[in-house]
């Protein structure tokens, strides 16, 4: 039986390189990525979750590194990384222009 979950990943900083400009660098490592999806039992942390973007056509991997009941939302909260060291501007665009993604800003300074 399937159950829902919040999957909360991380994905590396990128470099977007424009020809006759300066690189300009996107820091992700204060913002997380959110959406509900569904999975088959809960995962347990060094797991890989298969997860999509613009309606499934874009698939990739994620490693869990926790999972955590999140009593006010009432379900489970699955922490992972973004199974590859870099990310393309491509993949970066597909996940920021996808409505079941969520751009979440961490808290700085408690």
């Amino acid at each position: 039986m399937a159950i829902e979950v919040e999957v909360n990943m991380r994905i590396p900083s990128l470099s977007v390189r424009s020809e006759g400009e300066r690189d300009t660098r996107i820091d992700n490592a204060a913002i997380r990525f959110t959406r509900l999806t569904n999975v088959p039992a809960l995962p347990k942390p060094g797991d890989s979750l298969m997860l999509t973007t613009n309606k499934g056509e874009t698939t990739f991997e994620c490693t869990v590194t926790r999972a955590e009941w999140h009593e006010e939302k009432a379900l489970f909260v699955v922490s992972c990384t973004y199974s590859k060291r870099s990310v393309s501007l491509e993949m970066y665009s597909a996940l920021v222009n996808d409505t079941d993604w969520r751009m979440k800003p961490l808290l700085v300074g408690g």
